[in-house]
């Protein structure tokens, strides 16, 4: 027994020096400058120096040096233990879970160290981490580079129960950036990157607690701002909330495997989804998925089908508020527009009507939109339908007993044809509804007959005396080159999707220069199709001055510099 004792301890101390050793070999300054990213550092600092407080197996842990010492020494010593706890749960749990799963991350990496690097430092209260890609590259390849395997973690939660989900997801970032861009030579989209990133404290079980996890908080941002486009990322909280919430949808019903076999991919963004779909045996592409989620946080309700619905029960009820729209019951045509990005979910609920009710949609030629809508009788029993379009992205509903029958009518339109380069500013897209309401009326006798098809020819004549009078007025307004408008000289560019006071001038402007130009004559403040089309045919009308000197055959739209010219010069400055 003694000379098992004796073997066991010298076999242990073995272990013990070797670990000593290893450490020691890949030893670490005590103190070390890092550069930062400036917009998430709550000072707006590119540099700091940095203190080792701990290192383990698997982490080094250095803290913000002014930070750390500005603490009392029982401050730090519960730091110390809180960084012990979370370097532990980092190896037993978040590093098994996540290489497992998703892959390894560089390794040993730039700087040939298996351990990877925590900075916490004070970073603003919005984020509780970050991952900088450029810290896996070399100085020459990567100025700012701190050239090791490096996380980020913000001081004010680095104690919290939070810290967990925070390091997990910013860990998932190391993973993706070896996965992607070191191993396959290809970048993934923002989106998608932080939507993994996202999932990985619910894979890890930190989302169990529903109350103060990291699901609940992405739900709120969610709900606050339903439409907020997927794939256009301005790292705000709603950009966070809608990927959540829209990747737990898609690991609901379509597992796991789908982000993992879209980050082993060579292709990004949706393609990667698109092609791990097809390749686990799904016929869905994430255009119909996305569809199905767009009703599943409306009604979530599995009765109607279970794509209608989340099957994790902390997202039981969610549901979002539609905009509502009252239509009256009397004779009544509602128009309305709206300005849409690609992948962002719009939900417009008609109430009311009477029993001869018609919707026609309008979309963007030169994109294709999806329009399902749920249908709610009297009793509050609801359905999933599909609105067809024609290539004009044109559709009509016809509803004859419509206030007899159902209680309300719920839009979804949404542009989900866009499928690659989305991970910036993507471009806005108009779309249109009408709601006509037409009161039954007793069929007339022939004599009736005979006068409304005399006062319905003379209402043409009328109409088109006042088209011509309308004409004149906007000739004489325009007339010896000077427009009345409220602005006196045009500055800057305008385009597609601005709005405000200048697009309002430009409208006043363009309905000056009479049908011809501008037949709508909208002044909105919105600069959408129907403005750039009008643009279009003054440019035109003034080819010689504005298209030819450019080299151009037709009108663009964009108002820039030669278009500004010849309007300021028709206001006579």
């Amino acid at each position: 027994m003694r000379r098992f004792l004796i073997h066991f301890f010298i076999f242990f101390l073995t272990l013990f020096l070797g670990s000593v050793l290893t450490f020691d070999a890949q030893a670490q300054p005590e103190t070390q400058k890092f550069f930062l990213e400036k917009s998430y550092d709550l000072f707006g600092r590119g540099e700091i120096e940095a203190q080792l407080v701990r290192e383990d197996s698997r982490l080094h842990f250095y803290v913000e040096k002014p930070w750390w010492e500005s603490r009392s020494a029982q401050e730090q010593n519960d730091l110390r233990i809180a960084l012990a706890e979370l370097g532990l749960e980092f190896q037993n749990k978040i590093y098994p879970v996540l290489t497992s799963t998703f892959g390894s991350e560089p390794k040993p990496g730039i700087d040939k160290d298996e351990r990877i690097t925590i900075l916490v430092h004070q970073i603003g209260s919005d984020a509780g981490g970050y991952f900088r890609s450029g810290d896996v590259y070399e100085k020459l390849q990567s100025p700012g580079s701190n050239e090791r395997e490096m996380l980020y973690l913000n001081s004010q939660y680095i104690d919290k129960p939070e810290a967990k989900s925070f390091l997990a997801h910013e860990f998932v970032h190391l993973v993706t950036i070896n996965q992607k861009d070191l191993l396959r030579r290809t970048t993934e989209e923002t989106w998608l990157n932080e939507a993994r990133a996202e999932y990985a404290p619910t894979l890890l079980g930190y989302d169990d607690i529903y109350q103060g996890s990291n699901l609940g908080r992405r739900v709120r941002d969610f709900l606050a701002r339903p439409s907020d486009p997927l794939v256009e990322w301005l790292g705000k909280k709603e950009d966070y909330g809608v990927a959540n919430v829209f990747i737990q949808y898609l690991v609901d019903h379509y597992g796991v495997r789908i982000l993992v076999d879209s980050l082993e991919s060579p292709n990004v963004g949706i393609p990667s989804i698109n092609e791990a779909l097809q390749k686990n045996g799904f016929q869905k592409d994430v255009a119909e998925i996305f569809q199905d989620w767009a009703l599943a946080v409306l009604v979530n309700d599995c009765t109607m089908g279970e794509r209608y619905c989340y099957r994790n029960s902390h997202l039981k009820d969610v549901r979002i508020i539609p905009t509502f729209y009252y239509i009256p019951r009397t004779e009544t045509i509602l128009s309305t527009y709206h300005t849409t990005l690609p992948w962002s979910a719009h939900w417009h609920r008609l109430v009311g009507g009477a029993q001869n009710l018609t919707l026609e949609f309008d979309g963007a030629d030169s994109n294709v939109f999806r329009v399902p809508y749920v249908l709610c009788d009297l009793t509050n029993a609801c359905s999933t339908r599909y609105l067809p379009l024609d290539k004009e992205q044109k559709g009509k509903i016809v509803f004859s007993q419509f206030d007899a029958t159902y209680s309300s009518l719920t839009l979804i339109p949404f542009l989900g044809s866009t499928v690659s380069k989305l991970n910036g500013r993507e471009e806005p897209f108009d779309f249109s509804w009408q709601v006509r309401v037409v009161k039954e009326r007793a069929v007339p006798t022939q004599g009736e007959s005979e006068l409304i098809g005399q006062l319905l020819v003379r209402i043409v004549e009328l109409q088109e005396q006042v088209r011509q009078l309308q004409t004149r007025l906007a000739l004489l307004r325009g007339q010896n080159g000077t427009a009345t408008v409220s602005c006196a000289r045009f500055e800057a560019d305008l385009s597609f999707g601005m709005r405000g006071a200048q697009v309002r001038c430009l409208q006043e402007f363009l309905a000056a220069q009479g049908v011809a130009v501008y037949p709508e004559g909208l002044v909105t403040g919105n600069f959408l199709s129907i403005t750039r089309q009008a643009v279009v045919r003054f440019q035109e009308k003034y080819a010689s001055e504005i298209l030819t000197p450019l080299g151009l055959q037709s009108g663009t739209g964009h108002v820039g510099q030669m278009t500004r010219n010849k309007i300021n010069h028709l206001f006579g400055v």
